[in-house]
């Protein structure tokens, strides 16, 4: 009898603290969601009434080319983003691994661009691409570094690139360390009895046991590049000639100032619906090569 009011009261108490988070999730989430939605039915331009026009708004998105354009960029960044932090965060993850002196002390050092804010990092790299580096390649007459990668419509990509993946590195470091840490020792000594070693034993031991935590900063790193958006209004805010618009920020300038929130929230929506699709996708095929081995 004891034991069932004892349980009665641990399920009130769970109750109790789960009711306010759900609410304010919902509150924070799941309503701005669903009044996003319904805005995107609408020619709703931020302020004053508004007509309901359908579907409209969504067949203008595949006609608009800022939008495709915008697109395509963020693609492309997510892309070149994602393999790049991956294999730069796993070479360190191995080297930081190793049995070398003061390796906490660099864990930590790795860590400090993950806490810095994403403006503020990328307000200091502002100043590198367009006083230091400029300055660097023409003291040592290198013409591809003597002008600022952000005013280049070619250029600014890459600059946006380097500050990303300097920021993503950190956490998928730590993620690949604990990966790392999960292997027995046992397999490489297993290994080293049939002659495995260097490439071999990382590809075929040591890879394989960590595909759960690559399956998690894959994942991770491919939504939060799409999402990539304190980068740009800190380094280049769309330019040079929109060049660099990302999705978010096309949805952030043309829908708070721009007179388009219906138009934007309807962006907004695909865009979600594009984000999970690919989390999906990419999950269901890590998962394929998880049950393989």
């Amino acid at each position: 009898m004891k034991q069932s009011r004892g349980a009665k009261d641990r399920k009130r108490t769970f109750l109790l603290i789960t009711i306010p988070v759900v609410a304010l999730f919902f509150c924070f989430n799941t309503l701005p969601l669903i009044r996003g939605f319904l805005y995107s039915f609408t020619n709703f331009k931020g302020y004053g009434s508004y007509d309901w026009v359908g579907l409209r708004n969504y067949a203008d998105l595949f006609g608009d080319l800022r939008v495709g354009k915008s697109y395509r960029f963020t693609f492309q960044y997510a892309v070149v983003s994602t393999i790049l932090t991956n294999i730069l965060s796993l070479l360190l993850a191995l080297g930081l691994s190793a049995r070398i002196k003061g390796k906490s002390i660099l864990r930590g050092i790795y860590f400090i661009p993950n806490v810095l804010g994403g403006l503020v990092v990328g307000y200091i790299f502002s100043f590198f691409f367009t006083y230091v580096l400029p300055a660097a390649g023409r003291a040592l007459g290198i013409g591809f570094l003597s002008s600022s990668f952000l005013s280049s419509t070619s250029k600014a990509w890459i600059a946006i690139v380097i500050v990303g993946c300097w920021q993503a590195t950190a956490l998928n470091t730590i993620i690949y360390i604990a990966g790392l840490q999960t292997v027995p020792e046992e397999v490489y000594e297993a290994g080293a009895i049939d002659g495995a070693g260097g490439w071999k034993r990382f590809w075929s031991l040591t890879f394989p046991l960590i595909i759960p935590f690559f399956s998690i900063n894959l994942v991770l790193c491919m939504k939060n590049f799409l999402m990539v958006f304190d980068q740009i209004i800190a380094l280049t805010r769309g330019g040079p000639s929109q060049s660099t618009e990302s999705i978010s920020y096309l949805i952030y300038n043309n829908g708070m100032s721009g007179g388009q929130f219906g138009f934007q929230s309807a962006n907004a929506f695909l865009f979600f619906v594009v984000i999970v699709t690919i989390s999906v996708f990419q999950m269901r095929i890590t998962g394929r090569k998880e049950e393989q081995l």
